[in-house]
């Protein structure tokens, strides 16, 4: 009887193992995990400290006693692998409570280890009051800080990290009314955004009285008179902040302890590499999950995406090889990192590359700026939509997207990640057959009037230019809004041509050099920019016009 060794449940682990078994009802099943559970609901956790779930039972997606009925799973929880014996093909085992060693022979290894905390070797960091967040344990830990205080709304909390672990936990802890502070070292809150969607989230943190501390790097945690102090550096500025508790959110690096001792080959950032079967550089052992380093299936470059959709694929496609199949499903395309965040009132979301990874990587790119409705205006309750379109202004081929607003932004983002995943260019979009009635969208929607505006781009209609790049006191701008509009200060010499004045005042315009047209949101400029560039003047459209402006912090 073959054995498949599996090391690590929760996403990866855990959906290769009914997979598995699905696919063979002869194979000996073995899944090994340290911890209590060998399958929870790690994205709940922050909403577990926040009391929006209030069951702990609820946090777990499967239970041993499950998995061994259900599946004829022998499932070990509490118990570690320490080693790997590749040419013997054995593990090492050991139980947590008690600490007895033994061995187990496999044919097939599967490493789902995860990824922990990152925890740097500062002062103070391994105080009580000092958290991190990876199982449930953790957030009970937590849960339990806040609950043996009598006045919650009395304590004080500091938050270290602003991706998506830092901003869940910082709004959760604001639900149960503790004061919050905010350190994050880069310019900017969830750093998968560019700066610009970024300020939406930055501004609503403000509203909810969160302090928020940009370009501040942790120096470390000390116990003062007032409870901890957590000291933090920006720039050559000390900045010290008092605390009762602290959620470390830094980020996390790859368990790969086990695979880094098998021999296999790890990336640049000690993620396990594997193939598009998941199988690792060593034979016979997989890997799946937060620890492996995939492909980006955009770029094609080396990536590593602790999300746990693309984790639940990959322990499927390793299920898939070790049965036997070959077919498509046998094999993981990579992933986009589509991701959400729901934080204050907001939606967060992205699929694919951003402008500023474009830029990164030198991939060549042009971004689309629009600020529609979630549903038509005259429907009651319409919000705004502040979308990004990346697209390959040669292929036209979408590249990624990227979306804030308080309701319809999943829904868009899902539909532009699928046409990436089919390959789809702009022209796809503009021309998508969506649902529409008067509450839940318009019979333009986001999604087409994004591929429409990038189309116009690629077909030399009505060019897009980056707010970022235009400079009022050299370029030629013009203001198409009607008379009375006011324009942002540092913008206040540029010229004011309403669109319906338009035709009659053109020849006020350059025909030897671009003129860049703004207005509230870019429709009326595409308007504008159709009208001039008849004319023969290179008409450019500042792709989201003054909304965008705002968002970007002032003058491009």
């Amino acid at each position: 009887m073959p054995t498949t060794i599996i090391v690590g449940g929760v996403a990866g682990g855990a959906s290769c193992a009914a997979r598995l078994r699905r696919l063979d009802e002869s194979r000996r099943i073995v899944i090994v995990e340290r911890g209590p559970h060998v399958s929870f609901a790690n994205c709940g956790l922050p909403y577990y400290v926040g009391d929006v779930i209030q069951d702990e039972a609820k946090l777990l997606v499967t239970t041993p006693e499950s998995l061994i009925s259900r599946f004829n799973l022998e499932v070990r929880v509490l118990t570690e692998a320490v080693a790997i014996d590749a040419a013997a093909k054995t593990l090492t085992l050991r139980e947590v409570e008690g600490g007895r060693e033994y061995q187990e022979s496999y044919d097939e290894l599967v490493l789902s280890p995860g990824a922990k905390p990152l925890r740097p070797a500062l002062p103070g960091l391994d105080l009580p009051g000092v958290f991190t967040i990876r199982n449930v344990p953790d957030a009970l830990r937590v849960r339990r800080f806040i609950d043996g205080h009598a006045q919650p709304d009395a304590l004080r909390a500091v938050v270290v990290g602003g991706g998506f672990i830092g901003m869940e936990m910082a709004e959760n802890l604001r639900l149960r009314g503790v004061a919050v502070e905010l350190v994050e070292g880069g310019p900017q809150v969830m750093p998968p955004l560019d700066p610009d969607l970024a300020r939406l989230i930055q501004g609503r943190m403000a509203e909810h009285q969160v302090g928020l501390h940009l370009h501040a790097l942790l120096q470390g945690v000390e116990v003062s008179a007032n409870g901890l102090r957590v000291r933090a550096r920006r720039g050559e500025t000390d900045l010290e902040l008092t605390a009762d508790l602290v959620v470390l959110a830094i980020g996390v690096q790859p368990e790969n302890g086990l695979a880094k001792a098998a021999g296999c080959e790890l990336g640049p950032r000690g993620h396990i590499v594997v193939d598009d079967h998941m199988r690792s550089s060593v034979p016979h052992i997989f890997a799946v999950g937060d620890a492996v380093q995939v492909r980006d299936a955009v770029s094609g470059a080396p990536t590593a995406v602790p999300l746990a959709g693309p984790a639940n694929r990959q322990g499927r496609v390793a299920a898939d090889v070790i049965a036997g199949r070959d077919g498509r499903s046998a094999r993981f395309r990579g992933t986009q990192a589509t991701a959400v965040l729901g934080a204050f009132g907001l939606i967060a979301a992205s699929t694919g590359l951003s402008a500023k990874s474009c830029v990164a990587q030198g991939i060549a790119h042009a971004t689309a700026r629009l600020h529609p409705g979630d549903h038509v205006g005259y429907y009651p309750g319409a919000k705004p939509i502040h979308l990004q379109l990346v697209f390959d202004p040669h292929t036209r081929r979408v590249l990624g997207a990227q979306a804030v607003g308080e309701q319809g932004v999943d829904k868009r983002i899902d539909v532009i990640a699928m046409a990436i995943q089919m390959g789809a260019t702009v022209d796809d979009l503009a021309e998508a057959e969506l649902c529409y009635a008067p509450q839940f969208g318009a019979a333009k929607d986001a999604v087409n009037l994004a591929g429409m505006i990038a189309a116009n781009h690629c077909d030399g209609l009505s060019p897009l230019a980056r707010l970022e790049e235009v400079d009022p006191t050299r370029d030629v701008v013009v203001d198409v809004r009607p008379s009375g509009s006011s324009q942002p200060p540092c913008w206040a010499a540029v010229q004011s041509i309403p669109l319906t004045e338009l035709r009659q005042r053109h020849r006020e315009l350059p025909q030897d050099r671009p003129v860049y047209v703004l207005c509230n949101v870019g429709q009326t400029a595409h308007n504008a920019t159709r009208m001039l560039r008849q004319y023969g003047i290179d008409a450019r459209n500042l792709s989201g016009g003054e909304r965008s402006l705002e968002l970007l912090g002032g003058c491009g």
